[in-house]
């Protein structure tokens, strides 16, 4: 075979494989990879800092970009060929993915990672962008309102306060008065009374300790028998 057929295949190959692929379409390709790179990784620093995984969320994040264009280089070869979309998906039927997925929202960042390269790959960057921006700004507004509501469970503390008093002089409506006078919230769940003694349990809430050791004190002085339990229910951990 002489240099002028070696030539003459050379000039037919890139011409076969470059028909519908000139400057433009190679400009929008770069242009594409780098939204998709950089979409990839925004989703990364938003996924360390306001996932909810125990996990090491650094380790996984890195991931995000070689898969984001991974799947962005799969769709732009196989779109335009019908034989090579029926061979990726015979592909796929054979390799398994053994990934350590321990919780739901890894792999809900892992599908958001994979439909950022289909919408590059298929030239939806538009599309894309929108749909990231939303998801994101959606996910910071949840987080930042999980966190408030978290902080203001926390400031009120809410628990079951179970009274033990043997004194007949210690009336049931006199203690109502005075954890009441230290309490947000007061609501009498049960009575036990036998022989002079009773039980009462209640459901309270305060903003500081300091109410409760007012309250405490105040109870003691009522009668030094008294029995006091206190149990936080405010789920705070």
């Amino acid at each position: 075979m002489n240099i002028d057929k070696i030539k003459q295949a050379l000039q037919f190959f890139v011409s076969d494989h470059t028909v519908n692929f000139g400057l433009w379409e190679i400009f929008n390709f770069l242009v594409a990879l780098f939204i998709c790179a950089l979409l990839s990784y925004l989703l990364g620093r938003v996924y360390v800092k306001y996932g909810n995984s125990l996990s090491n969320r650094k380790a996984f994040a890195k991931n995000f970009l070689v898969l984001a264009t991974t799947t962005m280089f799969i769709i732009m070869v196989v779109k335009s060929s019908l034989a090579l979309s029926l061979g990726l998906v015979g592909a796929l039927s054979i390799v398994r993915f053994r990934s350590a997925i321990k919780e739901p929202e890894e792999l809900t960042y892992l599908f958001l990672n994979i439909a950022i390269g289909l919408g590059c790959g298929a030239n939806q960057v538009v599309i894309t962008l929108l749909s990231f921006v939303s998801i994101v700004l959606f996910i910071i507004l949840s987080k930042t309102y999980s966190i408030r509501m978290k902080e203001k469970v926390t400031a009120s503390m809410s628990s079951y306060l179970l009274i033990v008093c043997e004194n007949k002089q210690a009336d049931l409506s006199r203690i109502i008065d005075i954890i009441s006078a230290n309490s947000n919230t007061v609501k009498l769940k049960r009575t036990d009374e036998a022989k002079g003694r009773f039980e009462a349990s209640f459901y309270i809430d305060f903003d500081e300790w300091i109410h409760f050791e007012k309250m405490r004190e105040e109870l003691n002085k009522l009668d030094e028998n008294i029995k006091i339990t206190f149990m936080d229910t405010s789920k705070d951990y």
